[in-house]
């Protein structure tokens, strides 16, 4: 778990403290947006990555990482039932599946972060089918072999 306050690029208008948990004063012990992102590149290079919706992380860190190396519970077909047509939320999914209330109050990353690997944990083997089914390497297709394409006419010289 990789968890930091980083400094903002652009002016804060509303900080929405209730739901996300930050003011202008945690903001004091905040790190520069290219240290951090430095930082988590280091640590998910080459490595497995495990989050809930975790596309809107990488977009704000303005990082990319390969989806074949992407484990995203918001995304995770058996638990698309939980969202209702929709992605579901990380509060439904743990109530539903682990039965723990989270996010009662101002979001902790740090939960969020506890309450997604514990989703993944449990259900591993059913990613882990997900994954292969997904990224299953694609049988080479010889076009020659038993081919519907029609011959080249050839032209023909008219003297």
């Amino acid at each position: 778990v990789y968890d930091s306050y980083v400094k903002q690029r652009e002016r804060v208008t509303d900080w929405r403290t209730a739901v996300s948990g930050i003011s202008q004063k945690e903001m004091r012990f905040a790190r520069d947006f290219d240290e951090v992102q430095h930082a988590v590149f280091g640590i998910i290079r080459d490595r497995v990555l495990i989050g809930h919706d975790i596309k809107h992380d990488l977009v704000a860190l303005k990082l990319s990482h390969p989806p074949k190396d992407v484990r995203d519970t918001a995304r995770y077909h058996g638990f698309k039932k939980y969202g209702h047509g929709r992605k579901p939320a990380l509060r439904t999914l743990a109530r539903e599946i682990l039965a723990v209330e989270i996010q009662e109050g101002p979001h902790s990353s740090i939960e969020d972060a506890r309450v997604t690997m514990l989703l993944f944990r449990k259900h591993k083997p059913g990613f882990d089918v997900d994954h292969a089914n997904r990224y299953a390497p694609k049988p080479a297709m010889n076009i020659h072999k038993g081919s519907s394409r029609k011959p080249k006419k050839s032209k023909s010289r008219i003297p």
